[in-house]
């Protein structure tokens, strides 16, 4: 049999062929968003019998698009923080997800600010059509600056009125508020709080977690900066307990610091929960896999990265939005 002679030289004459739009050919041919399988391989089908083959980027020029989200962690305050973070792990898997599901790629870059037009710099280069900034880190001054300009970038983290651009985050205040009140529902009197204000997510569950407690206690409630790596964690955690602290309760600002005092404390002998109860916050996959599971605030990673995904792409459409809080839930687990 010869070869088959085709007219089809455009993804708008496969459409036309398989009776469907051209957004369903498109998916079907790149593997993006959903569609069902069997219309799926059915436009293949007949992709592979007309000899057609797209051409994504040129695809892409045509529309002025990249058919890529940029996802950046900018890490001004905690520069020895790894991609491999269970909390960014966590959070990048949901994204890629999302992102897949509405046809785009997902491009990674960790951002070591050395300059504040890091970001300008990002932009104008042109690699990706919107960002998705996980965390602000403490460069809020310089997401500030880019959104004036730039509209197609939406951030994960803490919520402040002042800020220009649109953030999807967790109620960080009312986290604190709920481990304070679950530790002094526990009897807890010799408080510690682990964790640093450099990040305003930090910030503000420190706040909510003073705030809830009782005069007396505050003023003798501890505040141990301690960095958010296992490593570092642990360290400030075994210096604070070897000076001889013995708090009844500790409330850290990560799962990962929860965990890591939870081993400094076991290496000197305390027995958790009943030597020392522990709360963390973010109730990643450790919180349950710890030893013994994890008492924590949790915040809805998932939920979070869809939420981000389908604000960007209304903010790339044109349309106006607004940052939205996710009320924080206590998981009571063994440690406390």
């Amino acid at each position: 049999m010869g070869a088959v002679t085709s007219s089809v030289r455009s993804i708008s004459d496969l459409a036309l062929i398989a009776g469907v739009s051209v957004s369903t050919v498109s998916r079907a041919l790149t593997g993006k968003g959903t569609l069902n399988q069997a219309t799926r391989d059915r436009i293949r089908a007949i992709a592979t019998e007309h000899g057609f083959r797209l051409n994504v980027a040129a695809q892409n020029l045509r529309l002025g698009r990249t058919g890529a989200i940029g996802v950046l962690l900018p890490l001004g305050h905690e520069r020895g923080q790894a991609l491999s973070d269970p909390f960014f792990s966590a959070m990048l898997g949901h994204l890629a997800e999302a992102l897949a599901e509405r046809g785009y790629d997902l491009l990674l870059s960790r951002i070591v600010p050395e300059r504040d037009v890091w970001l300008d710099d990002f932009v104008r280069s042109g690699r990706t059509d919107g960002i998705i900034m996980i965390g602000q880190s403490d460069q809020s001054a310089v997401l500030n600056r880019t959104a004036e300009q730039y509209r197609a970038m939406v951030v994960w983290g803490a919520y402040d009125p002042a800020n220009m651009y649109t953030t999807v985050g967790s109620d960080n205040f009312a986290g604190g508020v709920l481990a304070a009140r679950h530790l002094l529902q526990r009897g807890c009197k010799r408080l510690a709080y682990f964790g640093h204000a450099d990040a305003p997510e930090f910030t503000a569950r420190q706040a909510g977690f003073l705030s809830a407690l009782p005069d007396d206690i505050r003023r003798n409630t501890a505040v141990v900066p301690s960095p958010i790596t296992p490593e570092a964690s642990r360290a400030a955690a075994q210096d604070y307990f070897a000076a001889g602290n013995r708090p009844d309760g500790v409330f850290a600002a990560s799962d990962v610091g929860a965990i890591g005092a939870i081993a400094a404390a076991g290496d000197l002998g305390m027995v958790i929960p009943r030597d020392m109860a522990v709360i963390g916050f973010d109730d990643i996959l450790l919180a349950r896999l710890s030893n013994p599971p994890l008492t924590t605030v949790r915040q809805d990673i998932e939920g979070g990265a869809r939420m981000l995904v389908d604000l960007l792409l209304r903010r790339m459409a044109g349309a106006d939005t607004q940052s939205v809080q996710f009320a924080p839930q206590l998981i009571v687990r063994e440690t406390a």
